[in-house]
């Protein structure tokens, strides 16, 4: 690495965790290093829990040429003005200047997004995305997060809150997701909804699910997204069946993102999209029946490049001219 290349700082804040590390401009962690968020102290006391994992990320290259600090926090928050609203992870902080505290502690430029939206563009400029123009990133796991990168831009919509792709509504009769809303996508195909409808199927057929609770211990509250993996990867056919709806109702959402969107390319990240990626085929060979752009086949699915990383590169990733 030149002497004098300039890195810069992503720092992924997280209702329990500080992520912070050094990137290059090629997309490369150079370094990364972790610490506790006080999320539930003062205001100084979450800042001051931010400023340790960045401080630790610094001290890693004395004297580094920084470029700017990329952040990522939960939401909501104003990427215009860089506060940060009133996220329910990270209680301390209540229309938090965030980017104007680093500023003024660091001297340096600072960002401030959304995860979803900064993995999103990290995979366009650095990964699986790089060399297209319209991208769609999706990132299945926990809950489901979206980001839509346009021409190397990320696309905010009027107020910065654009892109809430996990909390389209594809059945208003389905279970009601966390965010208030009926029948999401996020309740119905993220790695709880998978684990939720495995249990379902168990206590709703005596005798079914044997191999599942197997894998779990005998104990069905212990069945995860994981175990369905396993169990599919091991020829349980109530697992595929259990798969297969999952990934029905992924295709379903993603036929409406094509017809809204049409992208050049789908990306998938996450745990779940990790799972996703071995069911391409299938998602794709439903695609046509859930649009009605002709050409919907022809849009490639790939799996991201950062998977569980994306928080550091993606938060550096701000830190570039769009």
């Amino acid at each position: 690495m030149p002497e004098q290349e300039k890195l810069f700082l992503g720092v992924d804040i997280g209702g329990t965790k500080v992520a912070a590390g050094l990137v290059s401009a090629a997309g490369e962690i150079i370094f990364k290093t972790r610490a506790p968020m006080d999320a539930h102290g003062s205001a100084d006391e979450g800042f001051r829990s931010v400023r340790r994992a960045m401080d630790a990320a610094l001290a890693a290259r004395p004297g580094v040429a920084l470029g700017g600090v990329g952040i990522t926090s939960p939401g909501p928050l104003d990427p215009h003005s860089g506060i940060v609203l009133n996220p329910p992870n990270v209680p301390c902080w209540r229309d938090f200047p965030l980017v104007e505290r680093i500023r003024a502690a660091y001297g340096v430029d600072a960002r401030l997004d959304k995860d979803a939206n900064a993995a999103g563009l990290a995979e366009a400029v650095w990964g699986a995305g790089r060399g297209y123009r319209w991208v769609f990133y999706a990132t299945l796991g926990t809950g489901i997060g979206t980001g839509i990168i346009l021409d190397g831009r990320i696309y905010h919509g009027r107020t910065g809150a654009a892109a809430e792709g996990g909390h389209m509504t594809i059945d208003y009769h389905g279970p009601r997701c966390g965010c208030g809303k009926y029948g999401c996508i996020e309740v119905l195909a993220s790695g709880p909804a998978i684990a939720a409808r495995a249990r379902a199927k168990i206590a709703g057929a005596e005798g079914r699910g044997a191999r599942l609770l197997e894998l779990a211990g005998g104990n069905a509250e212990k069945i995860r997204a994981e175990t369905v993996a396993d169990g599919w990867q091991k020829g349980d056919a109530l697992s595929s069946e259990i798969l297969s709806e999952t990934f029905d109702l992924l295709a379903i959402w993603l036929g409406n993102i094509v017809d809204l969107l049409e992208p050049e390319v789908i990306i998938l990240g996450g745990g779940v999209g990790e799972l996703a990626s071995e069911w391409f085929p299938y998602i794709r060979s439903k695609l046509p029946a859930w649009s009605i752009n002709p050409r919907a086949g022809e849009i490639p699915f790939v799996l991201a490049r950062y998977g569980a990383d994306s928080g550091v590169p993606g938060a550096a990733a701000l830190c570039l001219k769009q």
